[in-house]
């Protein structure tokens, strides 16, 4: 056994379901990978197979411990749960970037943390889980991996569209005018965009990302997270 077969398996133990070494390799090659390695197999019909369980495993398991939500609010709580920034955080908790197989490009650019790469892996996962181990254990796995998210599903729907939240619970509690002030820095090829999203005259939070529209949702998400925290 090579030692990369060792390291998944040790991640086999912490899904907590024993997924074949070729399978759970499979579910961890990107594109990247495979468009390197000479067209090798890569983990994209896995991660369409796992978004159908994974979509209905969520689906149920809000239906049946949320009995007085209506439809709307299910919906809501599914979107936010099996958005790409919830599957991200899945994956970076478990630490699901060391063991993927990418490209030299990815590698150069930060992919084992990229959230889209991340969410996808979680996904082509749930997908080997049903194919190694049959439906019930896939959805037992959704379950295991989801549940502790279920608490503040409203943080997960934010960081889809953190200007928008930002800007309803400022409207909400009277907080005054938003406005953002953007900044760059670096050469043009890697130039890095720092936003702050002021309440008023007040900063509220700054963030930073490689398009302005990036560091601006970032700074409303940090701006979003504090204002539901109790002590700020």
């Amino acid at each position: 056994m090579t030692e990369s077969q060792v390291s998944r398996s040790d991640l086999s133990s912490v899904l907590g379901v024993e997924i074949g070494p070729e399978l759970l390799e499979l579910a961890l090659t990107h594109r990247s990978f495979s468009y390197e390695n000479g067209g090798i197999a890569h983990n994209e019909r896995l991660e369409f197979l796992g978004d159908s369980i994974l979509g209905q495993a969520v689906t149920v398991m809000l239906y049946t411990e949320f009995p007085f939500l209506d439809e709307g609010e299910l919906a809501k709580r599914r979107a936010s749960l099996v958005s790409t920034v919830a599957l991200a955080e899945v994956a970076r908790t478990i630490g699901i970037g060391a063991y993927l197989r990418l490209g030299r490009g990815e590698e150069l650019t930060g992919g084992r943390e990229k959230s889209s790469i991340l969410a996808d892996s979680v996904e082509a996962i749930i997908g080997a889980a049903y194919v190694s181990r049959g439906a019930d254990e896939a959805t037992a796995l959704v379950l295991r991996l989801i549940l502790p998210l279920i608490d503040n599903p409203d943080r997960f729907g934010a960081a889809m569209d953190p200007k928008t939240s930002l800007q309803e619970l400022a409207a909400h509690r009277n907080l005054g005018a938003l406005t953002y002030e953007i900044t760059d820095s670096g050469p043009d090829h890697l130039k890095r965009f720092h936003a702050s999203v002021l309440l008023g005259d007040v900063v509220a939070a700054t963030g930073e990302g490689s398009s302005k529209k990036q560091a601006e949702m970032a700074a409303a998400l940090l701006a979003w997270t504090n204002l539901q925290d109790p002590h700020q």
